[in-house]
């Protein structure tokens, strides 16, 4: 299976998403982005039926924090985002905000670079190193350097950097695409890769494997408590189910239940 987690929302390109399906990608996630305060509970932006839903392609949301120097977002906060979103990524502006990221902000999945500029920080390889072992991931998109020499430069040489920093791992690739004229299918992208110092194997991983990792990253941190502990509802229904299926049993072979058992081997003993 391909992904492309990036696809900024609201989708203004009626092609896009058609060919995006025809390109062979399986996943997309539409891409809202809040630049600003962060709220105390995010609006419903992307609805939950954005597009008519096809066999091949399914649709997942997602919402990327730009993060300034300030006060970095609250769990509570992020926790309130994902009552809407399915995946919650961060882009730093600033080496403090880069290394928050990267070592304690808790309830992300990703981190999203803009690699098509110089970035304000440097990448190193005990931070880098330190959000890959916390299972984050980070995100290269490669349209804005499509039809900008100046941003396919930069690119290279942030992205060859990151793979550096990383020894190439937790990279994802997806496309930022606002037209479609701007995507590529999962195989040039893989080509892309190899540009950049990865491998072909780890170029597929990031537009497969990797990216549903992070989807199952998302899952888990949605459903357990730091991915230990998971509350399972219907437990009292599952009891139930099993006390009526003992009932049944006991009922066919004609006895009375565990009291009538425990008389039995009551009455065995004295006879002894």
């Amino acid at each position: 299976m391909f992904y492309d987690l990036n696809v900024p929302w609201p989708v203004n390109d009626p092609k896009l998403i058609p060919i995006l399906d025809h390109l062979g990608y399986n996943v997309i996630a539409l891409n809202y982005t809040h630049n600003g305060k962060i709220p105390g509970a995010f609006p419903k932006v992307i609805p939950d039926t954005p597009f008519p839903q096809t066999p091949k392609l399914r649709t997942i949301k997602r919402l990327t924090l730009i993060l300034s120097d300030g006060a970095p977002p609250q769990t509570s906060q992020l926790q309130a985002a994902s009552q809407q979103y399915d995946l919650l990524a961060v882009r730093p502006t600033s080496e403090k905000t880069f290394q928050q990221a990267c070592t304690n902000l808790e309830g992300v999945d990703m981190i999203s670079l803009d690699m098509s500029e110089r970035l304000p920080y440097v990448l190193k390889m005990s931070t880098c190193g330190a959000a890959v072992s916390r299972g984050l991931k980070f995100e290269i998109c490669y349209s804005q350097s499509i039809h900008d020499l100046a941003a396919r430069r930069q690119l290279i040489s942030n992205a060859a950097a990151l793979t550096r920093a990383t020894r190439s791992r937790g990279i994802i690739i997806s496309s930022s695409a606002a037209r479609a004229l701007e995507l590529r299918g999962p195989y040039d992208v893989i080509n892309l890769a190899t540009m950049w110092g990865l491998s072909q194997e780890i170029g597929r991983d990031a537009v497969g494997e990797g990216a549903r990792a992070v989807c199952m990253h998302a899952e888990t941190r949605g459903r357990t408590h730091k991915a230990v502990l998971r509350v399972v509802d219907g437990g009292a229904v599952a009891a139930t189910e099993k006390r009526k299926a003992e009932d049944v049993k006991v009922a066919a072979t004609g006895g009375d239940g565990p009291a009538k058992n425990k008389k039995a081997k009551k009455g065995n003993k004295a006879a002894n």
